[in-house]
């Protein structure tokens, strides 16, 4: 019995496997894959962007300055950025050039306000009626080709060399202008879109709130830009023709007087004044659009 468990039993002996020569690889983990930061890239663009502004402005006032120094143009129809900064200098603390600028700031900003609302309204308001539209459609085409600064004698005389001429010559700029674009998105509203809150149970009025107004919205905030710089040179003709304070008036009367550097301080200070309504507008649309176009 013995004998037969032993010759059942067999032991298997196992050779050891001998460790290879080679050292065991070992796998690396990939790298990680590269994420592109949107968001930090476009900073750092604008950055980008800014400072090449900077630095082209600069070398625009210094190349203008050197040229004037070495006589390689007429100082006396070019100035000097030097000369005018002296004489923009003693204009806001001797003269009344803070007078001026304030008299055009208000009413630019007055007129472009005006004019964009009243203008947007009325654009609306063909949504109402389309017989309405088309009898008024021709008119507004007549007047948006029509150049308004030829009406900026007749607004002077019958509103006088004050402040309100100017505040209408810069409406009339704008209104036109911003009852056109409203047309614009008016017309392209979805009428599929109206058809289905109809067929909700919403009121016409409840239909002008919630689909056209904010269906138009882009293309009223489109003209917010082309807006500003019409109301500032309706603004400034109405200066030039006939005014007692604004920026417009000191250029005329340095012209008049042969003052190229006042000249010069009235240009800088239009294009500095222009430089900031843009701006502002860029920040309005910005608020307009997160708040209406979704």
């Amino acid at each position: 019995m013995e004998t037969a468990r032993q010759e059942a039993f067999v032991i298997h002996t196992v050779k050891a496997v001998p460790p290879s020569a080679e050292p065991v690889k070992t796998l690396e983990p990939s790298p990680a894959p590269l994420i592109l930061d949107e968001e930090a890239l476009a900073r750092k663009r604008s950055r980008r962007i800014t400072i090449g502004r900077l630095l082209v402005a600069v070398l625009i006032f210094v190349v203008w300055e050197l040229f004037t120094r070495f006589g390689w143009i007429d100082k006396y129809y070019w100035s000097s950025p030097s000369a005018i900064v002296k004489t923009m200098w003693t204009g806001l603390t001797q003269g009344t050039l803070l007078d001026d600028i304030a008299y055009t700031s208000a009413s630019t900003v007055i007129g472009f306000i005006a004019g964009t609302l009243f203008g947007s309204a009325l654009g609306l308001s063909f949504w109402w009626s389309r017989s309405y539209a088309g009898i008024s459609e021709p008119y507004l085409i007549i007047l948006n080709a029509l150049p308004k600064l030829a009406l900026a004698p007749v607004l002077v005389i019958l509103l006088g060399i004050g402040f309100f001429s100017k505040v209408a010559l810069a409406f009339s700029m704008t209104v036109v202008v911003s009852a056109l674009s409203a047309y614009s998105g008016v017309k392209s509203v979805d009428p599929d879109m109206e058809k289905l809150m109809y067929s909700l149970g919403s009121k016409r009025r409840q239909v002008f709130a919630k689909v056209v107004v904010p269906w138009s919205m882009p293309w009223m905030i489109s003209s917010l830009r082309i807006n500003i710089a019409l109301a500032l040179a309706g603004a400034i003709v109405g200066e030039f023709i006939a005014s007692s304070k604004g920026v417009g008036r000191m250029i005329m009367y340095a012209g008049t007087i042969l003052d190229i550097n006042l000249v010069w301080v009235g240009v800088v200070v239009l294009s500095l004044l222009s430089m900031v309504m843009y701006w502002g507008v860029v920040l309005l649309e910005k608020w307009l659009a997160k708040g209406f176009v979704k």
